[in-house]
C-alpha cells in the first residue's frame, strides 16, 4: 500500500479487509483446537489426532495470511503526515461529510474544538487531548459528536481573567480606562508564564471569547461591561480567528471593559 496510489483512510480500509481474512483463518485454526481438547476431556481418541492434524495445517495457512497482511502494509504514515497530506485528507473528509473545519496557522478549527495535528508523532489533539487513533474518518466522526455536546465553559471566571489582563494592557501602554486594546496583547498577558502561549493559543483564545460571547454574559461582578468592538483593521496579525456553531469564521480583534456609570473605572 503506497501513499502514491492512494490516502490513507483508503489504505487502513484494504489493511481491514486483509485483517479480516487472516483473522478468520486463525479462527478455523483455533476452532480445531478446541475440538481438540473437548476430544481429550471426555477420552476421544480418534478424534483427537485428526482436530491436531487439521489444526497444525489451518494454523500454517493463517500465519501465511498474517505474514501478508504484515508484508503488505506499505503506506508511509510519516511521510503521509509530514507532506501536510494527512491535514489535506482530514479536511476532504470533513468537507464529504458536511463537517465546517478550517486552517488557522498550525492549528484547525472546528467549533468548538482546536485540534493539532503532530507529525512528530503521528497524533492528533483535540483540545490537547492527544490521540494516536488519526484515521481521517474517526477524527471526523470525533468532532461531529463534540459539535453535538454542550461545550465546558465557566464564563464568569473567564470575563474577570479577561477584565485583570485588559487592565494590565491598559496600565502597561499607559491607555486611559475604557479604550479598546488589542485582543492579541491581552493574550500576551494572560501567557506570560514561560511556555504558556504554547498551552494556551491565540486559537483556543478565540473560541473562548466566542463561547463567552455566545452565551450573553457581559458584565463582570464588579459591574464593569466587556465589549468586542469592531475594527478597521481585518487583515494582519492583530486578529484572532475562530469558528462559530454555523460553521463560518468568526473573527475578533478588540476588547475593552467600561465601568459603570457613575463608578470609576
Amino acid at each position: 500500500m503506497s501513499n502514491h496510489s492512494t490516502n490513507l483512510e483508503t489504505a487502513l480500509q484494504g489493511l481491514e479487509r486483509q485483517v479480516d481474512g487472516a483473522q478468520k483463518a486463525l479462527g478455523a485454526a483455533l476452532r480445531e483446537v478446541k475440538r481438540a481438547k473437548a476430544a481429550a476431556a471426555v477420552g476421544q481418541v480418534r478424534e483427537i489426532a485428526q482436530a491436531l492434524d487439521n489444526a497444525s495445517q489451518l494454523a500454517d495457512q493463517a500465519a501465511g495470511a498474517v505474514g501478508d497482511v504484515r508484508d503488505g502494509w506499505r503506506f508511509d504514515v510519516g511521510a503521509w503526515f509530514s507532506s501536510g497530506e494527512y491535514v489535506k485528507e482530514l479536511l476532504a473528509t470533513a468537507a464529504d461529510a458536511g463537517l465546517d473545519v478550517f486552517e488557522s496557522d498550525d492549528r484547525l478549527l472546528c467549533y468548538p474544538a482546536v485540534v493539532q495535528v503532530s507529525p512528530a508523532d503521528l497524533s492528533v489533539s483535540i483540545d490537547k487531548r492527544r490521540d494516536r487513533r488519526v484515521r481521517p474518518s474517526f477524527v471526523v466522526r470525533t468532532l461531529s459528536a463534540l459539535q453535538g455536546r454542550e461545550p465546558k465553559s465557566k464564563p464568569e471566571a473567564f470575563i474577570a481573567a479577561l477584565a485583570a489582563a485588559y487592565d494590565l494592557v491598559v496600565a502597561g501602554k499607559g491607555l486611559r480606562p475604557g479604550v479598546p486594546v488589542k485582543l492579541v496583547d491581552v493574550h500576551g498577558v494572560l501567557t506570560l508564564l514561560p511556555g504558556s502561549a504554547r498551552d494556551y493559543t491565540r486559537q483556543e483564545l478565540a473560541r473562548d471569547i466566542y463561547l463567552l460571547d455566545r452565551s450573553g454574559l457581559v458584565t463582570t461582578r464588579d459591574g464593569r461591561r466587556m465589549t468586542l468592538p469592531a475594527s478597521a483593521t481585518t487583515r494582519g496579525s492583530g486578529q484572532l480567528t475562530t469558528v462559530s456553531q454555523t460553521g463560518q469564521p468568526k473573527v475578533y480583534i478588540t476588547i475593552a471593559f467600561t465601568a459603570r456609570p457613575g463608578t470609576q473605572g
